[in-house]
C-alpha cells in the first residue's frame, strides 16, 4: 500500500433488501476506507438499521455482496442489544467473539478459581501480554466507570434498560476493531456522557459507521453523511452542516426536474386529448414518450404543511409548584422546588440519568404526588404527555384508524380544519403508509405515531419526556417547527443538545444535592453559564487562599520569628515529605501489580489521590516555612 493512500476496509455492492411487499434497500453501494467516519441518516422505517445489520454480518441481503478482508475486524452496537441476564457487567462486556475477547474471558475464569494451576496462569498471562489484553481490561473498566457503571460485578438482569445500553456501548468501544458500527449510541445517555463519547470517537483511530439523530454529534464527529431515502443511498463528503447545504441543492434540482416533467406531461396530455391517431411514426413516438413520462416515478416536491394548531384557551392560572420535594428509598431527588408556569414557557430539563427529571414531569401532570409541597393546576389546563414509557398499541389497527380514535380533525388558529390524514402527512406518513397496519411499522415509526396522537389531543400544555429518542432527524425538524407555532407552554426533558437549543428559552438543571437551578436561555447558554460559574468558584477559592496567605504573612512578618510549632514543623517537614513520597511510590508499584483486582485497584487509587493532596499541602507549607526562615535570617 502506498504511503498516504488510506486502506480500504469494506465494500457493500448492489445491496437489495425487502420485507414482504416493502422494498427497503435498492442497489445500495457503499465503500469504507480507513479514517472514514460516516453518519447514516434517513426517516424511520427506511432501512437504516437493516443496512447496518447487513454490513455487520448479522443480516443477509436479498441480493448483493459485502466484501471485506479476512483481517478486517468489526465491532457492532445494535439498537436493541441482547444480554445474558445471569452475566456480570464485566462478563457481558467481554462476550465478544474475537480472539482477544475469548482470551480475556479465559483469563477471568482462571483467576476466579480457588486454586488456578500455575502453568495455565503463566501461559494465559504471557498470551495476555503478547496480545495487549491488559490494556483492553483496563480500558473496559475505565469506560464503564465513565459511563456510570461502578459495580462491575452486578448482574445484568438487575439493571435498567439505560444501564444495559451503556454496557453494550462499552463492549463495542473496547473490542479492537478496524470498523466500529453504532446504531443510535447516544440514546439513554445524559448530556455530559454524550460530550465524553463525542471526544472519545474523535480521538479513536479506525473507521466509524453510525446511525444517530444527534445533529451536533454528527456535525462534530463524522466526515461523511450517507442519506437513505426511498431505498437509495446518497453520499455527502462532509459533516452535517455540509450535508444540509448540499441536500438543499439536490432537492432544488430534483424539484426543478419534476416541475419540468409535469409540464411535459400536461403538454403531451393536451395533445393526446385532441384525438391524435397513431398512424405516423412521429405520432407513435409522441404517444410512446407520453407513456414513458407517465410511468416515471416523480420526485415528491417537499411541501410540508405549515400548521398553527389551535389549542383550548388558557386562563390566568396555569400550573404552580410550591415547595415540592420527592424521595425514593430514602434518596431525595427533588428538594423544595417552586415554579409558576407561564403561558408560553419553553423549558428544557437537563441532568444526569436517574436524577429525577422524569419524576418532575410526572408530578406536574399528576401521575405522581410529591412527598411535600403543593401542585395547583388551572381549570383550563389540558396537558398532553409524551412519555418514555411505550404505551400499549393495537397492532391490528391501520395507522390512520389509530389517529382517528383521538380526532378526525383539528382546528387551526386561523379557523380552518385539518384532517387526520393531513397531520399524518406533515409527520412524514405518506398516503400509502397511512393505510398500513401498525404491526408493519418500525420502532421509530411507532414512536412518531404516538407523538402525533398526543398532539392530536390539542393540548395547551405539552410535557415531552425524551422526545428525541428513536425519532429520526427529519421528524425532529418537523416537531421543532410545530413547537415554534404551538400556542401554549412546553416542558421537555431531553439529552439532545440541538433540540434544546431550538426549543428552550430557559433551562432547569438538576444539581447534585436534589436542587433544581434555573438558567435563562437555551442549552448552549446554560453550558456557557455553568462553565463560567465553575471558573468563578475556582477563582474565588484561589482568591480566598491568597487572602488567607496575605493575612498569615502580615501576622508573621510582625514578630519575624518562628512560633514554637512552626520551629518544630520546619525541622521535621523535609522528613515528612520524603515519607509521603515513599508511600506514593510504594502505592504506584502496588497499583501496577494489582491492576486485575478492580475493587482493590479503586481503593489504592483513592488512597494515592489522598496522599498526593496531602503532599501538595506539605509542599506549600515547606515553601512558606523556608521563605519565613530566610526573612528571619536576614532580619
Amino acid at each position: 500500500m502506498q504511503k498516504g493512500i488510506p486502506m480500504h476496509i469494506l465494500s457493500a455492492e448492489n445491496i437489495f433488501k425487502s420485507y414482504s411487499e416493502k422494498k427497503l434497500l435498492s442497489n445500495i453501494n457503499l465503500g469504507l476506507n480507513e479514517g472514514d467516519k460516516i453518519g447514516l441518516i434517513g426517516i424511520n422505517g427506511t432501512g437504516k438499521s437493516t443496512l447496518l445489520q447487513i454490513i455487520a454480518g448479522v443480516e443477509r441481503a436479498d441480493a448483493g455482496n459485502i466484501i471485506k478482508g479476512k483481517a478486517v475486524r468489526i465491532a457492532y452496537l445494535p439498537q436493541n442489544p441482547v444480554f445474558d441476564p445471569e452475566a456480570t457487567v464485566l462478563e457481558q462486556v467481554f462476550k465478544g467473539n474475537s480472539k482477544i475477547m475469548k482470551l480475556i474471558r479465559e483469563y477471568e475464569e482462571a483467576i476466579s478459581r480457588p486454586d488456578p494451576a500455575s502453568d495455565i496462569m503463566a501461559n494465559l498471562t504471557h498470551e495476555m501480554e503478547v496480545m495487549g489484553a491488559w490494556n483492553i481490561q483496563s480500558e473496559a473498566r475505565a469506560i464503564l466507570t465513565r459511563l456510570g457503571s461502578s459495580d462491575l460485578n452486578a448482574q445484568v438482569g438487575t439493571l435498567s434498560g439505560g444501564q444495559k445500553k451503556k454496557i453494550a456501548l462499552a463492549a463495542a468501544l473496547v473490542n479492537p476493531a478496524d470498523l466500529l458500527i453504532l446504531d443510535e449510541p447516544t440514546n439513554h445517555l445524559d448530556n455530559d456522557t454524550i460530550d465524553w463519547l463525542e471526544q472519545y470517537l474523535n480521538k479513536r483511530k479506525g473507521s466509524l459507521l453510525m446511525i444517530t439523530h444527534d445533529r451536533y454529534f454528527l456535525d462534530r464527529v463524522v466526515n461523511q453523511i450517507a442519506e437513505l431515502e426511498n431505498g437509495h443511498l446518497y453520499l455527502y463528503q462532509g459533516n452535517y452542516s455540509y450535508f444540509l447545504g448540499k441536500k438543499i441543492e439536490r432537492v432544488e434540482i430534483a424539484e426543478a426536474s419534476e416541475i419540468k416533467r409535469q409540464r411535459l406531461l400536461k403538454k403531451e396530455l393536451a395533445w393526446i386529448k385532441k384525438g391524435a391517431k397513431a398512424r405516423t411514426t412521429k405520432q407513435k413516438a409522441r404517444i410512446d414518450r407520453f407513456n414513458k413520462l407517465s410511468e416515471q416515478d416523480g420526485t415528491p416536491i417537499d411541501e410540508k404543511l405549515q400548521i398553527s394548531v389551535a389549542s383550548s384557551r388558557l386562563g390566568k392560572k396555569i400550573i404552580a409548584l410550591e415547595n415540592i420535594s420527592k424521595s425514593y428509598n430514602h434518596m431525595q431527588v427533588i428538594d423544595n422546588f417552586s415554579y409558576s408556569l407561564l403561558r408560553n414557557d419553553r423549558v428544557g430539563i437537563v441532568g444526569p440519568n436517574g436524577c429525577g427529571k422524569s419524576t418532575l414531569l410526572n408530578i406536574i401532570c399528576g401521575k405522581l404526588k410529591p412527598d411535600s409541597g403543593t401542585v395547583e393546576v388551572g381549570e383550563t389546563v389540558k396537558i398532553g404527555l409524551y412519555s418514555q414509557e411505550v404505551q400499549p398499541i393495537d397492532d391490528s389497527l391501520r395507522v390512520i384508524e389509530y389517529i382517528k380514535e383521538t380526532a378526525e380533525y383539528l382546528s387551526t388558529a386561523d379557523g380552518y380544519q385539518i384532517s387526520a390524514s393531513q397531520m399524518l402527512e406533515r409527520f412524514l406518513f405518506s398516503p400509502a403508509l397511512q393505510w398500513s397496519l401498525i404491526e408493519k411499522l418500525s420502532g421509530g415509526e411507532k414512536r412518531r405515531l404516538m407523538l402525533l396522537k398526543v398532539l392530536m389531543e390539542a393540548p395547551n400544555i405539552l410535557l415531552l419526556d425524551e422526545p428525541t429518542n428513536d425519532l429520526d432527524i427529519e421528524t425532529l425538524a418537523v416537531l421543532e417547527d410545530y413547537l415554534e407555532d404551538f400556542n401554549g407552554a412546553v416542558i421537555a426533558v431531553s439529552h439532545d443538545r440541538y433540540f434544546l437549543d431550538r426549543m428552550a428559552e430557559k433551562i432547569f438543571a438538576f444539581a447534585g444535592n436534589a436542587s433544581i437551578v434555573q438558567y435563562p436561555g437555551n442549552y448552549t447558554d446554560f453550558k456557557e453559564k455553568s462553565v463560567d460559574s465553575q471558573i468563578n468558584v475556582a477563582a474565588n477559592k484561589i482568591a480566598d487562599k491568597d487572602k488567607v496567605k496575605n493575612v498569615a504573612v502580615k501576622t508573621k512578618e510582625k514578630p519575624l520569628k518562628f512560633t514554637y510549632n512552626e520551629q518544630r514543623e520546619y525541622v521535621e517537614i523535609d522528613t515528612i515529605i520524603a515519607e509521603i513520597e515513599a508511600e506514593i511510590k510504594n502505592l504506584k508499584e502496588k497499583i501496577d501489580r494489582e491492576f486485575d483486582n478492580y475493587v482493590l485497584l479503586q481503593q489504592l487509587l483513592a488512597e494515592k489521590d489522598g496522599l498526593e493532596k496531602h503532599l501538595e499541602e506539605k509542599m506549600e507549607r515547606w515553601v512558606y516555612l523556608n521563605e519565613l526562615a530566610e526573612k528571619i535570617s536576614k532580619g
